[in-house]
């Protein structure tokens, strides 16, 4: 008989504890109107996309450009690429030591993100966005064949890269080197460092397939990030 009070004592106390927090999550809400679900989320993710800086100091001390875990060997050129994160946190892009898409607002950057680089001297060329949920295959189309020979191309996705995405646009991604673009699908995380007809042969590729079995966000998977370093021409 002790025993089932006990019980009921405790069923009583996690029921109370339960309605006490949802009443503080409500209030907080009131207190706090501009405060919704989704940037509950987004500062949950700011920890980790804030770790990634143009110039930054790893825990060894040395200084390293776009936050690398350690330096690129004598004068590389170092990158760091981070995915979006569901449709609120933006993906960025960093090359040797520039940030050329930083992290945004929720509804900016969807979809295919790229950045055209010059092999030869390291400088940003151009930077081109499609979002591929409901915009214009088209354009990417035209911006792929519009890059320049000897250029060194990187692409960051985020929410969805792959509705609107069509066979032509995937054949010329796959001839600046991906492997995994035939297999990217509706919100898909996708990191990628290719080149279109460049003298250093270079390929970095991460994927991060969506599926609610295994994702970290429900309708999303995690975020992923990538980091290398690609030798400069003679």
């Amino acid at each position: 008989m002790l025993y089932i009070r006990k019980e009921k004592f405790k069923f009583v106390f996690m029921v109370a504890g339960l309605v006490i927090s949802i009443s503080l999550f409500l209030k907080l809400l009131q207190m706090s109107p501009e405060l919704t679900v989704s940037k509950l989320v987004e500062r949950s993710l700011e920890g980790a996309v804030d770790q990634l800086k143009p110039d930054d100091h790893n825990d060894d001390g040395p200084k390293t450009k776009c936050g690398l875990s350690k330096p690129c060997p004598g004068d590389d050129f170092a990158f760091k690429l981070y995915s979006g994160a569901t449709n609120i946190v933006g993906p960025q892009i960093c090359f040797d030591g520039k940030m050329i898409i930083q992290k945004d607002t929720r509804g900016n950057w969807l979809g295919i993100n790229i950045a055209v680089i010059n092999e030869d001297t390291g400088e940003h060329v151009r930077t081109g966005s499609f979002n591929m949920w409901n915009g214009k295959v088209e354009e990417l189309i035209e911006f792929l064949k519009s890059i320049e020979d000897g250029s060194f191309v990187l692409i960051a996705t985020f929410d969805d890269p792959a509705t609107k995405l069509n066979g032509e646009a995937r054949a010329l991604i796959a001839q600046l080197g991906s492997s995994y673009i035939s297999q990217i699908k509706f919100r898909d995380n996708w990191l990628f460092v290719g080149g279109k007809k460049t003298i250093n042969q270079v390929t970095y590729e991460e994927h991060m397939k969506n599926d609610r079995e295994t994702n970290k966000y429900e309708s999303w998977p995690e975020m992923i990030e990538m980091e290398g370093c690609i030798p400069r021409l003679d």
